[in-house]
């Protein structure tokens, strides 16, 4: 069910989000876990019964040039999105979108598209969004997410170069709101 008028909020997380944002990872490691070659590492589960952390997790509350944001929908937790400045190309870019994740209750109904919108519009500037190679869905979603967005502008699909990175990575520019 979609509406056209979207209850999505965008915000920092707080440190005390830090267990929220940590529980929901759980469920976007478990997601992933389904659609990863049997070889990649980072899937198995421990003997409490929970996969590892995202990698670099720590650094997302630490470092100056990371954030997390907190999804809401209707003032529900809803999901969330790590932004860092690695790019997959080389160079230089403002925002990478490091980890994206909206809890599949919240799927389908227009919540991931908004947030995506949402996040460009708050975090101006050159952008990329890299997909892992067997990452289908994200694959459909990402361009189209992207392209929505009614600030975005040079929208470019590249591939990773097979070593650095397997998979498309969208390269674009998010202009700044007027004010």
């Amino acid at each position: 069910m979609r509406t056209t008028e979207m209850p999505v909020s965008i915000t920092p997380a707080l440190p005390s989000e830090r267990l929220l944002i940590s529980g929901m990872a759980q469920f976007y490691i478990y997601d992933f876990s389904e659609m990863a070659p049997e070889a990649e590492d980072g899937f198995g589960i421990s003997e409490a019964g929970q996969f590892g952390d995202i990698p670099y997790f720590d650094d997302y509350w630490t470092e100056a040039d990371r954030h997390v944001l907190l999804i809401r929908w209707q003032g529900e937790p809803a999901g969330f999105a790590l932004l860092n400045t690695h790019s997959h190309l080389g160079g230089v870019v403002e925002h990478n979108m490091g980890e994206f994740f909206v809890l599949r209750r919240y799927r389908r109904r227009g919540v991931a598209r908004a947030a995506v919108a949402e996040v460009l519009r708050q975090f101006p500037g050159t952008w990329e969004v890299a997909v892992a190679h067997y990452n289908y869905g994200a694959m459909n979603f990402w361009p189209k997410a992207i392209a929505a967005a009614p600030n975005v502008s040079g929208l470019v699909r590249h591939q990773g170069d097979g070593t650095q990175w397997r998979g498309p990575v969208w390269r674009f520019v998010a202009a700044a709101p007027d004010l």
